[in-house]
């Protein structure tokens, strides 16, 4: 680890570093300065002067070569010298730079790898310029390798070093680190009472389910309560554009939803999960329903909800509706629709699209097995439009990060499940090798059967009672350790271990309320509705989401990073105003359902 001055010392020291800066302190050696020069005009210099100017003379030309982008001149200049034999503050500069062009080549462990270099222990000896530029390169390192908690403490640590513009952006960036943590990080943070704590515990503050309103109200009582901490001083520019949000408050909103159909029964449990949200805000918002089902000119609705003085329409949820609102230029109010357009294509500005989209846990999936070392998968999805979908959403996430999809099987009926696996594992042909082997030596051979070895996992998007046949299978043909990762559809809500034992050892992402997230509105509304414990349980759980999501569209919508943890996935906007899900995950042991620890998104 860096070693560095802590804020106090370094204000008192600040005057002598200075004082000594471009002097060689003892036994350190001296830092490269700034000559005058092209890289090429540089090394000649080198190649003509005294051993120890030339190895300033190649420092610097290796800075400057990085510094213009040619990766590869700055590398081959920097291999020229044995790091071993300079002094330490040489070492350290070098090393920085090592980290640098190894960031630049998007690989953060190598970066932190060259930053533990034992030199480090005396960085606190260096001008402040080289502690602030080795230790920016840590936080930056620590940040691509998805260590924002760390990435975030080393920049606060060096926040008393910076000045002007330096110290505006790193003000920024510590916000930017902090409010993206996951609300379990934040909680699981301890409380040191140093900057960083305060930092975390403005991040909390600004990730609660709160309107915004209630929001800046805490806010501004934190800065009440800490008026030396930075952020106090100056808020981050996120929450000075949350303050702009809350003094537009939302007063009125029309919830559009069906009555009659085939849809009836999901709209009633959106209905109460949105309504209990409602109930238990507080809220003096103004609510009022309509009725979709025989809707078919939605001109007619927007003008009367606008005479009414609606500010926001939540719904429709049938996908023809929401079909028509996405090829509108533009809508009179701003929608919050509870479902998506089947095309793709990025409706008017006014237009919201929210929904417990199957597409979103495919990538959630890629996204944790990629982190979980994963790289070559095979998938098994249902036959049909929809695992179609699951899977082209799949392979499009997976392929982006680097990943190979080998093979993929539509499962549909149960009777071909064991040569549909046998298939998708080519466990046929190593049996076929076992056969000429023994017709070749005119004698049997005894040799089990083994699976194709360039798989990593399974991705499985199944109901429980396929999921319950798959998993079994893949026992049974030889790929029982076969990690699997599925969707949520595997899940039915019930933690019963005598139904699920054949389940045992799959991940899967689930809504955090059927994974029994402690929430009050969630034991209000499974104890009113018992059937919200189940599957329906999503349902009610994005409900109470879009009343949440209702007066923060702004802010979503202004401040991209911002985030609301709710009760069907952690949520935020996306481009073509789609809100997405990031998911908790779980996994199977013993026939019950076990919460795994949160994975960096």
């Amino acid at each position: 680890m860096i070693a560095r001055l802590r804020p106090l010392p370094v204000l008192c020291l600040a005057a002598l570093l200075s004082a000594c800066a471009g002097k060689q302190t003892a036994g350190l050696g001296e830092l490269p300065g700034q000559p005058q020069g092209s890289t090429a005009q540089l090394l000649q210099q080198a190649a003509q002067g005294k051993p120890e100017q030339a190895i300033l003379l190649r420092l610097a030309a290796a800075d400057q070569a990085l510094a213009q982008r040619d990766l590869a001149q700055s590398q081959q200049i920097l291999d020229l010298l044995n790091i071993d034999e300079l002094k330490p503050a040489q070492q350290i500069f070098a090393s920085t730079l090592q980290a640098e062009l190894a960031l630049a080549r998007n690989k953060p462990k190598a970066a932190l790898q060259a930053l533990q270099h034992p030199s480090f222990a005396r960085l606190g000896e260096l001008p402040l310029s080289q502690q602030t530029r080795s230790q920016l390169a840590r936080a930056n390192a620590l940040q691509a390798d998805q260590q924002p908690l760390a990435a975030a403490r080393e920049r606060v640590f060096i926040a008393p070093l910076l000045e002007g513009q330096a110290a505006a952006g790193n003000h920024e960036a510590i916000w930017a680190l902090v409010s993206g943590l996951s609300s379990t990080q934040l909680g699981s943070a301890e409380p040191t009472g140093d900057d960083l704590a305060g930092w975390l515990e403005l991040a909390a503050l600004a990730r609660s389910n709160a309107t915004p309103a209630q929001q800046v109200t805490r806010i501004g009582e934190w800065q009440a309560q800490h008026p030396q901490h930075p952020a106090a001083r100056q808020l981050p520019q996120a929450l000075v554009a949350l303050q702009e949000i809350a003094a537009r408050p939302l007063t009125r909103i029309a919830l559009l939803l069906p009555s009659q159909g085939p849809l009836a029964g999901p709209a009633q449990a959106l209905r109460d999960g949105f309504l209990a949200a409602h109930y238990q805000s507080g809220s003096e918002v103004h609510i009022s329903l309509h009725d979709s089902s025989n809707l078919t000119n939605l001109n007619d609705f927007y003008r009367q909800a606008q005479a009414a003085g609606v500010q926001l329409v939540v719904g429709p949820l049938e996908k023809p509706l929401v079909g028509q609102l996405s090829q509108q230029e533009q809508l009179p109010i701003p929608t919050l629709a509870l479902n998506y357009n089947e095309s793709g294509a990025e409706g008017p500005a006014q237009l919201f699209q929210f929904g417990l989209a199957a597409e979103d846990e495919a990538r959630a999936v890629a996204a944790r097995a990629w982190q979980d070392g994963q790289r070559r998968a095979v998938a098994m999805v249902p036959s049909g439009a929809w695992g179609n979908r699951v899977l082209a959403a799949f392979r499009q996430d997976w392929e982006a990060r680097g990943g190979s999809l080998i093979a993929a099987e539509h499962v549909d009926q149960p009777v071909r499940l064991a040569q549909q696996i046998a298939d998708l594992l080519q466990l046929r042909a190593s049996e076929a090798r076992a056969k000429r082997l023994s017709e070749t030596l005119g004698s049997p051979v005894e040799a089990q059967p083994a699976r194709r070895q360039d798989v990593d996992f399974v991705f499985l998007a199944a109901t429980p009672a396929q999921a319950r046949q798959i998993k079994p299978t893949l026992a049974f043909q030889y790929a029982g350790d076969l990690p699997v990762y599925a969707t949520s559809h595997l899940f039915s809500g019930s933690n019963d271990p005598s139904e699920n034992l054949d389940l045992d050892g799959i991940r899967f992402c689930e809504t955090p309320w059927l994974l029994g997230e402690p929430d009050p509105l969630r034991e209000q509304v499974v104890g009113q509705w018992p059937a919200a414990a189940g599957s329906l349980g999503r349902l009610y759980a994005m409900g109470a989401d879009a009343y949440r999501l209702a007066p923060r569209l702004g802010q979503l919508q202004t401040l991209p990073s911002s985030r609301l943890d709710g009760l069907s996935g952690s949520l935020s906007l996306a481009p073509g105003q789609r809100i997405v899900r990031s998911l908790p995950w779980a996994e199977y042991r013993n026939g019950q359902v076990y919460r795994l620890e949160t994975a960096t998104q």
